[in-house]
């Protein structure tokens, strides 16, 4: 089994789980936490309660907080250890379509922007919708945007994002103010071009295996902006190795899980006033061909502009020391 499916959860067995469970060309990892409720294995789920996960004698296991979705990286470690090619990030609210499937790690149709960000979800909606972790200033001048898609010739995909229908991946402000289920349109899949950004999530995303040292989710920002924040760094160091994210439509519909809209707000904070200066930081560092290296210089250097906590460097060096032992990588 090469394509391993990897979630967080300390609810019940949830309808989307058992969907996931039963396709039988993936296999499932369920990382518990001391909140969960165990949950059955089978032949196809791997359920890791708190005690399996530091039998694995993972570094990051033993330092990573409790009752946080920054466990997640445990399941991402625990796939590549048994040889994941594969890598499919989802939530235990988001229900697969039957149709539910992921393209090739390519693509020949690319947006393009003469601007740095762009908002994915007008290529799927006609609604006034923007994904979490974009620009609140972009909103409305995005509209402006000279954006369009063209063919070109094909590129390799590190990343695919699939879209979600009913609640997709949006701020609470969008929830706060429209309060109401969107569901996209079925438009073709697109690649973002080199130097134009657009947040992406953990909630129906396919990892390329050149692309795995970049799952890494950071264990010191907030919930709502732990895969925000690896979203752009990601997309930054792929295009070093000649990878682009891709964006496709929804494959999953999401019954989501009880919020309150006030935390998540709150909780979005870091979303709303450091992506951009996150963003130019990025834009303004010099990367060589050691993946590890890059994503260490990125942490250590938010770190350093208080961007993000410096005990974040502890745990991603853990991050980095199990995945290249696990990998035999020096």
């Amino acid at each position: 089994m090469k394509n391993y499916l990897v979630i967080t959860t300390i609810n019940p067995k949830s309808f989307a789980i058992s969907k996931f469970e039963k396709m039988s060309d993936w296999h499932l990892i369920i990382v518990g936490d001391k909140k969960s409720q165990p949950i059955n294995e089978s032949s196809n789920l791997t359920y890791l309660s708190v005690e399996d996960q530091l039998q694995l004698n993972y570094e990051f296991a033993r330092d990573c907080p409790y009752n946080h979705y920054a466990r997640k990286n445990i399941g991402y470690l625990y796939a590549i250890q048994n040889g994941a090619e594969l890598i499919y990030d989802t939530d235990d609210d988001n229900i697969p379509y039957d149709s539910w499937t992921f393209n090739e790690f390519s693509s020949d149709n690319i947006c393009s922007s003469n601007e740095k960000f762009v908002n994915i979800y007008k290529f799927f909606s006609d609604e006034n919708i923007w994904p979490r972790g974009y620009p609140l200033d972009e909103i409305h001048p995005a509209t402006r945007h000279e954006i369009g898609t063209k063919k070109t010739d094909a590129v390799e995909i590190g990343v695919w994002q699939a879209l979600a229908d009913k609640e997709p991946d949006v701020d609470a402000i969008f929830r706060l103010v429209h309060q109401k289920q969107v569901t996209f349109q079925k438009s073709p899949s697109l690649f973002l071009d080199k130097q134009v950004y657009c947040p992406f999530n953990s909630q129906n995303t396919a990892w390329n295996a050149k692309a795995f040292p970049y799952l890494y989710l950071p264990v010191s920002t907030s919930f709502r902006f732990t895969d925000i924040l690896r979203g752009y760094i990601a997309q930054k160091l792929m295009w070093k190795d000649n990878l682009h994210l891709g964006f496709t439509e929804a494959t999953v519909y999401q019954e989501r899980n009880v919020h309150d809209l006030m935390k998540d707000f709150k909780d979005e904070w870091e979303c709303y006033v450091n992506v951009k200066p996150i963003v130019e930081i990025l834009d303004s560092l010099s990367f060589t061909a050691d993946s590890f290296k890059n994503l260490y210089l990125v942490y250590t250097t938010l770190a350093n502009e208080n961007l993000i906590n410096k005990v974040e460097i502890d745990h991603l060096e853990g991050w980095i020391n199990d995945f290249k032992q696990l990998t035999q990588i020096s």
